[in-house]
């Protein structure tokens, strides 16, 4: 009876999922998944779509990237919120060093005049990667969307913490340090969320070299740190091109880890840069404006993330760790409050004795319930995973990245996680309890 009662509550709860999002910019049953790109307008076509918006709505995004106030009948059309791009890109960009901060307020004000009371629209594009310099502007621009478009957002993106940092006149950042760059965008801009981006899983050629790709996971650990500590909520940006000539593509291993991993940290939004190839090959849109392999895979994971990422709004992350040996220094190792520790193994017959590493992030639900999400860092071997949990005699099952539904964890034979992706576990409470 008491299980028939769980699974009333989960079917009320995807019954919700269903229904149209809540207005207001950061609706619980919405999770943002957006393609950085379109800054240009979506004037591409992208072939067997009549609109290039179309495209990305059937790859499983939820916002549009950004688009004029033209596109947003189509964004209706096809259920995508937006993000509207600045007049003038590069001049706007420009302006925010040194500008008359008292003429902010007016211009933007003016700007979002006509497209504030559109339910389409999510948010407004201020800014991609501003050095502290613009921090000062950029707190005008915020607050004057706060004020002229309450309920929108002031979209802006962050650098990563391996931007070139040192003295002011050398700094991308124009801090000392990552810690250091965050927390002056915090105190002094005043924003509503952090996005930042960070492409080292292609950097490192798929965590090959340890150093590199270790950094992925370090401003990863950071951001939440921060967002947490400041009451906020958080983006990833993540890569979904050949970044550079000489990196590895994406590849379903490397796009679920960046998904999953942003998942487990308890982000708000993610975003994937391009959508379009323009300089970089292997993008989910070629040159000729046909869909590649990665806009399938694309679509795959968007399709996790679409599922999974509205249950996890309802969620507060308590903890994040990582088995031994972990993809970086001073990343916290297990024990967590719920995971004790975690069996991964590669191969169950004996042929291989590697045990893949894993990501765990530990989550508790307003309704006091507790969650975990474990995921197979290998992007090459699948793992097999067996946690063993904190308080005797609980039990999990696991919610299907498909549908929600919930299915009991396998503790006999364990449970498969494929090269990058992760597992969303619901705990049930010990009979002790």
């Amino acid at each position: 009876m008491r299980r028939a009662l769980i699974h009333l509550w989960w079917l009320v709860a995807l019954m919700a999922l269903a229904a149209p999002a809540a207005a207001g910019a950061l609706a619980e049953d919405f999770f943002p998944i957006m393609p950085w790109d379109g800054l240009q307008g979506w004037e591409l076509p992208v072939k067997g779509f009549q609109h290039p918006l179309e495209s990305v709505a059937a790859c499983n995004f939820t916002v549009a990237g950004f688009v004029e106030a033209k596109d947003l009948p189509v964004c209706k059309r096809v259920s995508l919120k937006a993000i509207i791009a600045p007049p003038q890109l590069e001049p706007w960009k420009k302006k925010w060093l040194g500008v008359q901060l008292d003429a902010v307020d007016g211009e933007v004000g003016a700007w979002v005049q006509t497209t504030r009371e559109e339910p389409e629209v999510l948010g407004y594009y201020i800014m991609d990667e501003p050095g502290t310099s613009r921090f000062a502007a950029l707190a005008e621009a915020v607050r004057a969307v706060k004020t002229h478009a309450p309920g929108k957002l002031a979209y802006i993106n962050l650098f990563p913490g391996y931007a070139t940092i040192g003295a002011p006149d050398q700094s991308q950042l124009g801090a000392a340090s990552f810690t250091e760059y965050l927390e002056r965008f915090v105190r002094e801009v005043q924003p509503q969320f952090l996005s930042y981006d960070n492409y080292r899983i292609f950097i490192s050629d798929n965590l090959q070299n340890r150093d590199l790709g270790g950094v992925y996971f370090t401003d990863l650990m950071e951001v939440r740190r921060i967002a947490q500590k400041s009451g906020l909520p958080f983006w990833n940006t993540a890569c979904s091109n050949r970044i550079r000539p000489w990196t590895t593509a994406p590849s379903p291993a490397n796009l679920m880890l960046q998904a999953y991993t942003t998942l487990a940290a308890g982000a708000r939004g993610l975003a994937w840069y391009t959508y379009h190839q323009r300089g970089y090959d292997y993008a989910p849109i070629d040159k000729a404006g046909a869909r590649t392999d990665t806009w399938f895979y694309l679509q795959m994971v968007n399709r996790q993330v679409k599922t999974l990422g509205p249950l996890m709004n309802r969620m507060d992350s308590t903890g994040v760790f990582f088995t031994r040996p972990a993809p970086a220094d001073g990343l916290p190792p297990l024990p967590g409050r719920l995971v004790r520790s975690v069996v991964s193994r590669a191969s169950l017959s004996g042929f291989s004795e590697e045990a893949p590493a894993l990501m765990i992030g530990e989550f508790r639900a307003k309704d006091g319930s507790d969650y975990a999400m474990i995921v197979n860092l290998s992007l090459e071997k699948s793992a097999n995973i067996a946690p063993q949990w904190t308080e005797k005699d609980r039990s999990a099952e696991v919610i299907s990245a498909v549908d929600g539904s919930l299915k009991a964890l396998d503790t006999e034979n364990g449970y498969w996680l494929a090269p990058g992706q992760g597992a969303l576990l619901r705990l049930q409470e010990s009979q002790a309890r």
